[in-house]
């Protein structure tokens, strides 16, 4: 049986209006596709991508990802104010 894999993310990351930060996640074992999450104060977590170009309803395509081995990126283009938040990347992990 495979080991549960682990998703590292950095704890913080500051960027100013107009930059193009990338969210890195580091996937321990067990290759497979990522989800990624942004939460706001006070919201529930809300879908922004499946992959690299596959976007939850309503997100643009300022958002975008990346995938090189065990590192993914999350890159968002131009950042915006509204942009500020908790990103998480997540893996469907299971039997099927």
């Amino acid at each position: 049986a495979s080991s549960q894999p682990t998703l590292t993310q950095p704890s913080s990351q500051s960027v100013s209006p107009g930059g193009t930060p990338q969210l890195p996640c580091t996937i321990s074992s067990n290759r497979d596709t990522i989800y990624w999450y942004q939460q706001r104060e006070g919201s529930p977590p809300r879908f922004i991508l499946y992959g690299t170009s596959s976007r939850g309803p309503g997100i643009p395509d300022r958002f975008t990802g990346s995938s090189s081995g065990n590192l993914e990126h999350l890159t968002i283009t131009s950042v915006r104010e509204e942009d500020d938040g908790v990103y998480y990347c997540a893996m469907w992990y299971g039997n099927t």
